[in-house]
C-alpha cells in the first residue's frame, strides 16, 4: 500500500513540475527539476509518465538536436542548420497555409531547413 501511494505522489510531483514549464523541455530537464524535490524519483519514472502523457495527448513531442523534447502546447518547432559552419538555430514559423490544399488542417509541425546562414554567406562573398 505504501509503494502505491509513493508512486501517486511522484506522479503528481512530476505533473506539477510540467505545469510550471513554459517552453520546450527534455526528459533530462524534467528529471533534474523533480530530482531536486525528491531524490527517490528515477529517470525511468519520468520516462514512463512522459510516455503516458504523450499517449493521452496531454504532451506533444518533437526531435531537437537528436533528442526528444516535449511541449504542453501544440507549438511548432523549426530549425535552420548552416551547411558551412554547422550552427543550428530555431526559426519562428507561424503559418504553413500552402499545405492546407494538400493535407487539410495542420495543428502543429516540425520543420528542419538546411542552407547557408547570413554570416557564412558574407564570408563566402568576401572570400
Amino acid at each position: 500500500m505504501m509503494l502505491r501511494s509513493r508512486k501517486t505522489r511522484q506522479k503528481e510531483l512530476i505533473k506539477k513540475e510540467i505545469e510550471r514549464i513554459d517552453s520546450f523541455f527534455s526528459s533530462e530537464d524534467l528529471y533534474k527539476r523533480v530530482n531536486k524535490k525528491d531524490e527517490k524519483i528515477g529517470i525511468a519514472t519520468v520516462y514512463r509518465i512522459l510516455r503516458d502523457l504523450k499517449e493521452r495527448d496531454k504532451l506533444h513531442s518533437y526531435i531537437c538536436k537528436r533528442r526528444m523534447i516535449y511541449s504542453k502546447d501544440r507549438k511548432s518547432h523549426c530549425h535552420f542548420k548552416c551547411q558551412e559552419c554547422g550552427k543550428i538555430f530555431h526559426l519562428s514559423i507561424k503559418f504553413i497555409d500552402f499545405l492546407k490544399e494538400k493535407v487539410g488542417s495542420v495543428c502543429h509541425f516540425q520543420i528542419d531547413v538546411e542552407g547557408v546562414c547570413e554570416n557564412c554567406q558574407k564570408k563566402l562573398v568576401n572570400f
